[in-house]
């Protein structure tokens, strides 16, 4: 049992990092930068406990109101997750040159979200979740980890090619972080009946723009072979 449940938590991360691995089609990236992309995610985890634990000590919010529901998810869990996220790829990855195309953005910021999403998954499943929460975020939370992390390697990519750091880069935390609260606001507001949907529209809002952002940048890599006339 025990074993089919680590199968469970470890199968959707290592699906998505196989499958982004993938569409990285002109220039693979160096598998031992990839490893320590992932093993940045494990700390980005850590960070996020550490400033979250901070957090909770100076920030007394009501769960039964709409309105600190949503502080709660956008500030108190998405900006701190996509934040401690951001830090890693933007001052550790970012700056490597083997970050020499416009997709390494999206690669590198998957990788490290499915650190985080992975360890988080094992959590989860691990602490009283069983089967069935193995289950559901195989299909949900671990893929809403990875647009998240798409749309903020989009921007990271664009940043850095389009010699515009600042603001694209603070676009791509911006994005991830609006996606990643309005998931979990739908979530969180469980005792408004059906309003659980709102979460599986961010998702499938996630994923459309994830396809689109992936095919971009495929399509403006430097790396591309000439079709030529």
């Amino acid at each position: 049992m025990i074993f089919t449940l680590l199968a469970l938590a470890l199968a959707p991360g290592i699906a998505i990092i196989l499958f982004i691995y993938l569409k990285d089609k002109h220039e693979k990236e160096p598998k031992g930068l990839l490893l320590r992309a992932f093993l940045f995610g494990i700390l980005s985890l850590v960070l996020t406990l550490v400033v979250s634990a901070i957090a909770d000590k100076f920030v007394s919010l009501d769960h039964s109101s709409a309105e600190d529901l949503a502080l709660y998810a956008f500030g108190m869990v998405a900006l701190i997750e996509e934040g401690s996220k951001y830090l890693f790829v933007r001052y550790f990855l970012y700056p490597h040159k083997e970050f020499n195309e416009p997709f390494d953005g999206i690669i590198y910021a998957v990788m490290v979200s499915m650190g985080f999403a992975t360890v988080e998954n094992l959590f989860y499943v691990f602490n009283g979740g069983g089967m069935g929460v193995a289950i559901m975020r195989m299909f949900t939370a671990v893929p809403a980890h990875a647009t998240f992390a798409v749309l903020m390697g989009f921007f990271l990519g664009k940043a850095k090619f389009q010699h515009k750091k600042a603001a694209f880069g603070l676009i791509g935390l911006g994005a991830a972080t609006i996606l990643h609260g309005a998931y979990d606001y739908f979530l969180f507001m469980d005792h408004v009946p059906g309003i659980w949907l709102g979460a599986v529209v961010s998702l499938v809002i996630g994923l459309y723009l994830s396809k689109r952002a992936i095919k971009m940048h495929q399509e403006v890599s430097p790396f591309k072979p000439f079709t030529g006339l």
